[in-house]
């Protein structure tokens, strides 16, 4: 059911998936802009959500150098509190993008019927790319058309995959404890796979 739902998963949640969540959030916006339309309608299309594989910073703030990222970009960090992961996130969500291989697995484990809509965030860029998205459903700023729409393009990133594994690669590095020249290329790299989803599900 609408709006269409995506999780983000590190570990802490208060680096690489808020900095996602928040990014997601914020491509979407501009879609709508570039489409000429309200972007105070992007939540009605489109939930970004995050947690972590472990609760032990539940209720904090964003980290200092990820929240500087995701402002500087354009986008808010309002309102956020880190929270630990539960099975019924992975439930409610139509796409669910981690951090690493490590952290797919580990939601693959805890609710197995998620397995074909997990994936390691730099792996669903690398697959997007290889999606046709002219057989998609018709691309509409509605919650039903972009729902129907995102549903379907999980479906052939996954067709896409053919069972292959995520690369190496596409895991995010943890830039906790490091300088902002780190945050600043983890950023870059999560806006590589979030920018080209908002454009797919909004062109």
């Amino acid at each position: 059911m609408p709006p269409f739902t995506v999780l983000h998963v590190c570990m802490g949640n208060i680096c690489r998936s808020p900095m996602a969540e928040r990014l997601l959030a914020l491509a979407v916006r501009e879609r709508l802009v570039r489409r000429e339309q309200d972007p105070a309608r992007a939540e009605e299309l489109l939930h970004s959500h995050s947690a972590g594989t472990g609760g032990w910073h539940a209720g904090e703030e964003m980290n200092p150098p990820a929240a500087r990222q995701v402002i500087g970009r354009g986008g808010d960090v309002e309102g956020f509190a880190a929270r630990k992961l539960r099975s019924d996130h992975i439930d409610a969500a139509d796409l669910v993008l981690t951090a690493t291989a490590d952290q797919q697995e580990y939601v693959v484990a805890l609710r197995p019927d998620a397995a074909a809509r997990t994936f390691v965030l730099g792996e669903f860029g690398r697959l997007l790319a290889a999606v046709d998205t002219s057989a998609l459903p018709a691309a509409e700023a509605t919650p039903e058309a972009v729902y129907a729409r995102g549903v379907a393009l999980v479906a052939a990133a996954h067709d896409a995959r053919l069972g292959a594994s995520a690369l190496p690669t596409d895991d995010l590095d943890d830039p906790w404890g490091r300088g902002d020249q780190c945050f600043n290329r983890v950023a870059d790299e999560i806006e590589e796979t979030v920018h080209p989803l908002a454009g797919a599900l909004l062109p």
